[in-house]
């Protein structure tokens, strides 16, 4: 069977599946099977498939049609000009986490912070702070998380981009106040100028989640008590306290939390306090200042 026809099989099989990005995902399985660059896919437009090369295309077809998502079957994700890897013991970025990245090197940037110390609380992946570690030479990071594997997955990310001397990383519950004293001593840390979080913030209560982010992705990473605001809340109040002055907290919320979130910091002492919206408009992110 040609390479064409292949991919064209596969797309529709694919769409007619539901798959919202039936095409892309295609495309990304076919040309990870094949070992070639995406563009090769139309560049060998009437290639023949071997009978082993067809067999790898069907089976990571068969792993997508049972619900598996596309990051967990390659392995890998991109997230802010880097690939990180990624497997089941982590959540998969996503692409509206990168604008807390963003924020963070302007925020370094704007305000001459030439070694920022940075704190990100349940790092998963590593994607939030070791992708500002990447574009800031002399930051660097503590990496917090309650899984031992999810660290293992951010300790060999670190490695990849290069920046795993400037990284510490601490398996522990971000919520004891002994992994806050812990945490800090272990990174030179007197207090952080940026406190970092993708927390899991999504109520267990919720049926919106998508039915195979549910069945894959890690359910510690996804869901919290108090309508997902528990870590939120629980986070802040322990870790903001050993924020510089001025220092900055940023974390990814629900699309509902924004107000009774921004409340929140604003009772806490944050100033500055602002709900930041993604490229859909729902807002994705609360940030504060803190002065003490």
């Amino acid at each position: 069977m040609k390479l064409k026809d292949v991919l064209e099989k596969t797309s529709q099989f694919f769409r007619e599946k539901g798959f919202p990005s039936a095409r892309l995902d295609a495309e990304i399985l076919l040309s990870h099977g094949l070992g070639i660059e995406r563009i090769r896919l139309y560049l060998d437009f009437d290639k023949l498939l071997s009978p082993a090369e067809l067999e790898r295309c069907r089976e990571l077809v068969k792993r997508r049609t049972q619900g598996e998502p596309v990051a967990y079957i390659i392995g890998f994700k991109d997230f802010f000009n880097s690939r990180f890897k990624v497997n089941s013991d982590v959540l998969i970025p996503r692409p509206e986490t990168e604008q807390i990245v963003e924020e963070a090197i302007e925020w370094c940037k704007k305000g001459g912070l030439s070694n920022p110390r940075i704190v990100d609380l349940g790092t998963g992946s590593g994607c939030l702070g070791l992708s500002v570690l990447k574009e800031l030479p002399s930051a660097r990071l503590l990496a917090v998380d309650v899984s031992g594997k999810a660290l293992a997955v951010a300790r060999e990310n670190a490695e990849t981009l290069g920046v795993l001397d400037r990284v510490t990383f601490l398996e522990a519950d971000a919520g004891d106040e002994a992994t806050l004293s812990r945490g800090m001593a272990q990174a030179g840390f007197e207090e952080m100028d940026l406190l970092l979080s993708n927390p899991p913030y999504i109520a267990k209560t919720d049926e919106r989640v998508e039915k195979d982010v549910h069945r894959f992705e890690p359910h510690l990473a996804l869901y919290a008590e108090d309508q997902g605001l528990s870590a939120l809340k629980m986070w802040t109040s322990l870790w903001g306290k050993r924020l510089s002055r001025p220092g900055i907290s940023m974390m990814e919320m629900g699309t509902d939390q924004g107000g009774i979130l921004k409340q929140y910091y604003s009772d806490f002492g944050f100033s500055d306090v602002q709900v930041l919206k993604d490229l859909a408009g729902h807002d994705r992110v609360i940030k504060g200042v803190w002065h003490g």
